[in-house]
Parts: structure tokens; sequence; C-alpha cells
């Protein structure tokens, strides 16, 4: 195996490693916010999509970063951040006062996202950038197969662990995971970043990836509505072992990686995130109208089989497009479609699962997924044209 490949798969695996503290608290985060808070579906919406709001709007900062210090230092000093908010968290499990602890939710939420936006683009162009671009899409897959990994294994302990200690006994658990995953790849070789080039507006580089951008966006929505609301949907039903249907998902997501992770690569991202997103279609199907557990589990499973290929055959297709200098930012900019589906999904399916309960939040995920669906073939077909 090639040292960079060695590279690669350790970096993997620390970023696993760390992931499990935001993966744990994912299911916990609504089921705190309602149950032990006693605070309104919306509010706990609100609580999940909120670190998205710091994530898109550092994914700009992050991307610069990551071109001009480099990926390795962008992503250590993300996982810094982790555990800062899994500590201030932690102080929200202890606080006494329901507005207090929900205060300090947020804001450890808020320095999460900024977390999630300097780890996850620093991870993407430090191993693209030791790969090359060549490779981009087996680096994706890796970095999205150990984040959905952590939320296979993570989900289910989340849940236990707030069973058995509590949700202040959760979060000492997530703190210190992410200083181990620093110590992993802290000795990991960097790359020295290319030659700075005259600045290119962020808004431009976005412009220029909007179509991708919105794909990957829309097979978001899917995994949002899961993440937030799995837990209190089953609950809803009488169903039990909610945190399966987050490993289901996971364990799907991972193994459509593990076993077609090459296909963006050798055939292309607009034929791979195609069929992804009309079998994400199914699966969210599959979750709305589900008369028992066993369906809806399928559904999750079909949902992160669907998922999974659309954001590394996107991200190809970004790569493509621009130079060197400025794939970090194109990374950082290219993620903040997703972001945008994450963070708008909880709070809006909230409000819509208050008045027309948990069900619906899947509705939506299917039609998200139809239109992401739509957008690829057009591109697709003016992409043929445009080659002709």
């Amino acid at each position: 195996m090639q040292k960079d490949t060695r590279c690669l798969l350790w970096n993997t695996a620390a970023l696993l490693v760390s992931y499990m503290a935001v993966a744990m608290p994912l299911p916990v985060i609504s089921v705190f916010v309602t149950r032990h808070l006693g605070l309104a579906n919306s509010l706990s919406g609100l609580a999940v999509g909120i670190a998205f709001l710091t994530t898109i709007l550092s994914r700009g900062f992050s991307g610069r970063f990551a071109d001009r210090k480099g990926g390795k230092a962008c992503m250590m000093r993300g996982l810094l951040l982790y555990a800062l908010a899994s500590a201030i968290c932690l102080f929200a499990g202890l606080a006494d006062d329901p507005a207090l602890a929900f205060g300090l939710l947020i804001a450890g939420r808020l320095v999460l996202g900024l977390g999630e936006s300097m780890a996850i683009v620093g991870m993407l162009s430090w191993n693209i950038a030791l790969l090359g671009p060549q490779r981009s899409g087996t680096v994706f897959s890796l970095v999205g197969a150990s984040l959905y990994g952590a939320f296979a294994l993570g989900g289910p302990v989340g849940l236990q662990c707030l069973t058995q200690f509590g949700f202040t006994g959760l979060m000492l658990l997530c703190s210190p995971l992410p200083l181990l995953g620093w110590l992993m790849v802290c000795r990991m070789p960097a790359v020295v970043p290319p030659a700075a080039r005259p600045h290119t507006s962020f808004l431009r580089v976005l412009r220029s990836i909007w179509r991708q951008g919105a794909i990957v966006g829309s097979q978001g929505v899917g995994f949002a509505a899961i993440g937030a609301f799995i837990s209190l949907y089953f609950s809803d039903r009488g169903w039990q072992h909610a945190g399966l249907a987050l490993t289901c998902f996971g364990v799907g997501f991972v193994l459509v990686r593990l076993l077609f992770g090459h296909l963006p690569d050798k055939i292309g991202g607009m034929r791979v995130a195609s069929v992804s997103l009309a079998v994400a279609a199914g699966g969210q199907l599959a979750l709305w109208l589900a008369p028992s557990a066993e369906i809806a589990l399928v559904g999750a499973f079909l949902t992160g089989t669907g998922c999974s290929l659309v954001y590394p055959s996107m991200g190809v297709e970004v790569i493509k497009k621009v130079a060197p200098e400025l794939r970090g930012t194109a990374v950082g900019g290219f993620a903040i479609f997703q972001d945008v589906a994450y963070g708008a999904t909880a709070p809006i399916a909230g409000l819509f699962a208050d008045h027309f309960g948990y069900a619906v939040v899947f509705m939506i995920g299917l039609a998200a997924a139809l239109l992401g669906l739509l957008v690829a073939i057009a591109t697709a077909a003016q992409q043929r044209s445009a080659a002709r």
C-alpha cells in the first residue's frame, strides 16, 4: 500500500474517532430539548439545525484558511473546536434552569458548527493534495464513510448513554474524543499549499458550482430529517429501537461508499448521482408511509444507500472545475449547499411536525430528493450537449 494511501486511511480513522463527539449527541438533542427541558419540537429542531449556521457562515473562511495555511492545520483547529463544543454542552446538562440549559446548548452547537467547517474542509483539502485530484472521489468517499460510520455507531450509543448516564454523562464521554483524533493526526505529513494567485471572490466560486451544490443539498434533506426526528417518530408510533434506524442509515451509507466509492472517479459524477437520488427517494417514501418499524428501518437503509455517493459524485465534478489553489475554497463553498439543507430542514420540518405529525418530515425529504434528481438529469443533458 502506498504511503499516501496509508496516510488517508489513518486520517480517516482519526476523523471517525473525533466525529463520534458529533454523532453521539445528534439523536439525543431533540429528546433532551423536548423531554428533559420541556420545550417545543420547533426548538428541538432549532437546537439540531443551528450548528449549521456557523458552519455555513465560516465555510468561506475555512476554505481560504486551508488554501493558505494547509488542510492539516485547518483540520486540527476544527478538532479542538469539537472538544470545546462538547464541553459547553456538558454545562448545559448541569444547568437547572431550562432557559439557561437551552442557551448553553445553543452556544455549544454554534461552536460545533465552526469546528465542523474547519475539520471537514481541512480533511478534504489535505487528502486531495496528498493523493491528487484524480483520486478526489476516493477521498470524498472515505471521508464520508468515516462521518456516517460515526453516525451508525454513535446513534444507538448516544441514546443508550442518555438512558444510563443522562445528557451530562454523554457529553462527558464525548469531550475527549476529538482530542484523541487530534493526537492521531498531529504527526502526519502536511502538504505545502500551492502559491497564491490573484484573489477570486467566494461568490464567484459559488456561482460556478451551484448546480452540483443544489444536487448535494437535495440529498441532505433526507439525512437531516432522519437525524433530527427519527427518535421522536419511533416514539410517537410506539416503536422500539429508534437508534437502530440511524444504524441502518449508516450501514447502507458506509457499505455503498466502501463497495462503490470508486465509481464517481471511473464513470462520472452525474450518472452516479442520478441513480443515487432515485434510491434515496424510495427510502424517504418508505419512511413516510411506513406501517411498521421494520419498513421504517428498510426506508432508513435505502436512504443511506441512496445518499451515500451523491456528495463524492458532485465533489469530483467540483474539483474538475477549479484551479488547485482554489480547491479548499471550492470544497468549502460546495459544502455550504449541504449545510443549508441540514440547517434549514430541522427547524422547518419541526414546524410541520408540530401540525401534521412526524411522518411529514419524510414527505419533505422525498420531494427534495426528486427535485435533486431532476437537476442532475438536466445538468447531465447539458453536459452531453456541450460535449458535442
